[in-house]
């Protein structure tokens, strides 16, 4: 079986890579190498895979590019995606460009292929918009609803979709046109809308990818900015549970087709990104140095996904705690730059 992963060279498409090629199975990689630190990732599995492992370099705005790559396609997971909601506000027609018109044309290559491939689509928390009808109250110097069934499961799918932000917009048209496709022609699709997903391989920006962000700047002995007041919520997930998720979605296609299922670590793994600042500043040995500046647009008060659904259709559940699975980034992270760091002794002598 060949299975085709749109960004595979980002974050989350290189662990599941991994783990595919792991498992035996043949990959191909598709992906522009636009993101910082994905080259890394690709020579990282070149090394260790290079039998089974094709890569394709080419964008998914080309339909002409990726047509002959995603014809023999056995499965698709389409990772490949503009992922920035500041960077949307800023160029919103890239932003739709990518994850828009780049899903249809992911979309239609496997269609007229006429292998009915499964496609799992990465989706958003995003496509919720603000969540500003949810009544708040600050607990423990957390953003926590007041309703106390959403304090105790998280947000469901049923909660109306509300796309907020051109990031939101063009990741939800996305999802939406995912799911009619199973409808409108049969083949066979499921989405995962993501919280938080964090773990080694993650290269975080300021606007992407934060939980990594904040590691790499603490571990460098840099400051760290928090837009708002740093009491908002998420539930981060470690990558490992985000691709065995991943993974079950696929091998249970036949049940989950055509739905769209949240994605996240759920109650257990809710933290106010002050509480991963203090839990960072204990791994590096002091405290971090936070600035505070105002609100971004769109950004959520509070997002903790429950996951019942996942649960129930594929036996899923997150499995790493966060404390651990911040450890385990901050190691590989602590790795990765003694590595460089011995490169470039070796290259100066």
């Amino acid at each position: 079986m060949t299975t085709v992963i749109t960004g595979g060279a980002g974050f989350i498409g290189s662990n599941l890579a991994d783990a595919l090629l792991s498992d035996g199975e043949s990959v191909t990689i598709l992906d522009n190498l636009s993101r910082n630190g994905v080259s890394q990732n690709l020579d990282w599995l070149k090394d260790q895979y290079s039998d089974q492992l094709q890569v394709v370099v080419a964008d998914i705005r080309d339909p002409g590019a990726i047509e002959p790559v995603l014809a023999k396609a056995d499965a698709v997971f389409h990772f490949a995606a503009q992922t920035a909601v500041t960077t949307s506000l800023v160029d919103p027609i890239e932003d739709f460009d990518v994850n828009a018109r780049g899903t249809i044309n992911v979309l239609e290559a496997v269609r007229k292929a006429g292998r009915k491939a499964p496609v799992i689509f990465s989706s958003t928390n995003k496509v919720y918009g603000g969540l500003d009808d949810l009544r708040l109250y600050e607990l423990h110097g957390q953003h926590v609803p007041a309703d106390e069934l959403i304090r105790a499961r998280g947000i469901n799918e049923d909660r109306r979709l509300d796309f907020c932000t051109p990031y939101g917009c063009s990741k939800g048209v996305a999802d939406q046109y995912v799911l009619d496709y199973q409808r409108s022609y049969d083949i066979p699709t499921a989405v995962l809308r993501m919280s938080c997903i964090y773990g080694p391989r993650q290269f975080g920006t300021e606007d992407q990818g934060w939980v990594a962000h904040f590691l790499i700047r603490a571990l460098r002995g840099e400051g760290v900015t928090i837009y708002g007041d740093g009491k908002q919520v998420r539930d981060v997930l470690h990558v490992s549970d985000a691709v065995a998720a991943y993974k079950a979605a696929l091998a249970n296609i036949s049940k989950v087709r055509g739905r769209a299922f949240n994605l996240g670590g759920g109650p257990k793994n809710a933290v106010s990104l002050n509480m991963v600042l203090a839990e960072i500043g204990k791994l590096v040995g002091r405290k971090v140095e936070v600035s505070h500046e105002a609100w971004r647009e769109g950004d959520q008060l509070y997002f903790v996904a429950e996951t019942s659904r996942l649960k129930a259709e594929l036996g899923w559940r997150a499995r790493v705690n966060w404390h651990d699975g911040l450890q385990d980034l901050a190691d590989w992270l602590m790795a990765r730059e003694s590595a460089v760091r011995d490169q470039a002794r070796q290259v100066q002598a």
